[in-house]
């Protein structure tokens, strides 16, 4: 069918709402790299608490994709990021007012249950209401608020950095907002048609596709939907995961999600004050650095919103391994240096990175698992790169106090492997349906 035919603003309306739990994702993400050197202060955190009370957030969200998994399949995706939206408002608030390091290490704990649903559930939500040609672009929104989240966050920490040492309670607090507009418009939200001929409401499913696309898409739509679902019925659950024809897909998925993160990136937008601090910045010019970072970080995932559909996934993610594998280099031996032109290379990495792996890691991930192990499997797959999260931030201070620069040099090896997987598993998906996508991935 024409493409001018499909409804474009409601569709960028539904993936932008569902995207604001990406926004909630790069807040509590961004939020802990200004408040870190006050915690330290009022809670006497050294290295390994420092580590622990940032990467603490990865077990709460490996928590929420697991309740996200089952929670979407059962009840849809809705219900699942009104869950998120809740949990990670109320867990803003307990952060605020923690009165200890236990209770705040619990309540970013609990915020990393809402951001591990949102980060399951919003780009898995979009890929199944986009149509084909506009997928890519739609589920990268969902990075795209997730970096804004990151800038947004950022500025306000700055811009809090004289409030005293109670600063950082108002930084966790403002959380408070985001997840306030994000429960309401998770309201006005439909369900995934995809959900809804699963549960077997087919006339609720070909009112959404008609919305999006037309009579005729809604019905070609329908007829694909139906014949990979055998019809409607429940999910499989998480052991029809590792059925023979869907472990090619599921190891694919976790190795990219495992790659995204020990490619080493985010040490730089969680840690950047540590990193400027070791080469004699001040810590106004620390927290001014972590600005820099988000903006650097939102033109560059602008610019792969523009190329994920033209240019294709594969590429992408080839030319961000293999450029931030010479950048890390690049870095250890500025860092070695004390040089402070090392900022530029660490821009340029996050930049490469917001380009490439970062959205496009998430589009794949929404795209290979078939309709009928979507949730559970895209649930294994978010647990990998949140359990690979915890490893890097837990870690990272503790090779940086032994290792320095040269801890960097690990990030590269990294890359290169991770260039190595993708170029040898990883196929093209840019223009195929969902359901054309499941044939080609696991031969149906």
């Amino acid at each position: 069918m024409s493409r001018s035919a499909y409804n474009n603003t409601y569709i960028l309306g539904i993936s932008f709402i569902s995207a604001l739990g990406g926004y909630l994702f790069g807040f509590d993400f961004a939020v802990i790299a200004g408040a870190l050197p006050f915690l330290q202060r009022q809670f006497g955190l050294n290295e390994y608490w420092a580590g622990f009370a940032t990467a603490v957030l990865a077990i709460g969200a490996i928590i929420g994709c697991l309740i996200a998994g089952s929670v979407s399949d059962k009840y849809g995706r809705k219900k699942g990021l009104l869950v998120a939206a809740a949990i990670f408002g109320l867990s803003s608030l307990a952060m605020a007012f923690s009165p200890s390091r236990g209770v705040f290490i619990f309540s970013r704990c609990m915020a990393g249950i809402g951001v591990g649903m949102a980060s399951m559930l919003s780009p898995m939500y979009i890929a199944e209401i986009s149509p084909a040609h506009l997928r890519g672009r739609m589920v990268a929104t969902n990075q795209l608020t997730i970096v804004i989240g990151i800038l947004v966050t950022n500025i306000v920490n700055y811009s809090l950095r004289n409030v005293g040492e109670d600063a950082w309670r108002w930084m966790f607090g403002m959380g408070v907002v985001p997840s306030a507009l994000f429960f309401i418009g998770a309201w006005w939200l439909p369900e995934s048609p995809r959900w809804l001929v699963r549960a077997g409401r087919n006339d609720l499913a070909v009112a959404v596709l008609e919305r999006i696309g037309g009579v005729d898409f809604a019905q070609s739509s329908l007829a694909d939907i139906t014949r990979t679902t055998g019809g409607g019925g429940k999910g499989l659950g998480y052991a029809a995961v590792f059925q023979k024809a869907v472990l090619p897909a599921v190891f694919i998925g976790i190795g990219l999600a495992v790659f995204q993160q020990l490619c080493g990136i985010n040490v730089v937008f969680n840690y950047a004050t540590i990193i400027f601090k070791s080469i004699g910045v001040p810590q106004d010019g620390q927290l001014l650095q972590t600005v820099f970072i988000g903006g650097v970080n939102l033109l560059f995932t602008l610019l792969a919103m523009l190329l994920v559909d033209k240019v294709g996934r594969k590429p992408l993610m080839l030319l961000g391994a293999g450029g931030l594998a010479i950048l890390y280099i690049v870095v250890v031996r500025m860092l070695a240096a004390q040089s402070p032109q090392v900022s530029w290379f660490l821009l340029a990495a996050i930049g490469t990175y917001a380009m490439s792996l970062a959205p496009v890691t998430w589009v794949l991930i929404s795209e290979i698992f078939p309709n009928k192990v979507r949730g559970a499997a895209t649930s294994i797959a978010v647990v990998s790169l949140w359990a690979a999260y915890f490893i890097l931030t837990f870690t990272f201070p503790i090779l940086y106090l032994h290792l320095q620069d040269h801890t960097f040099y690990i990030y590269a090896g990294v890359c290169v492997l991770g260039g190595l997987f993708i170029a040898a598993r990883v196929k093209e998906t840019k223009g195929k349906t969902l359901e054309e996508l499941e044939e080609v991935i696991i031969g149906h």
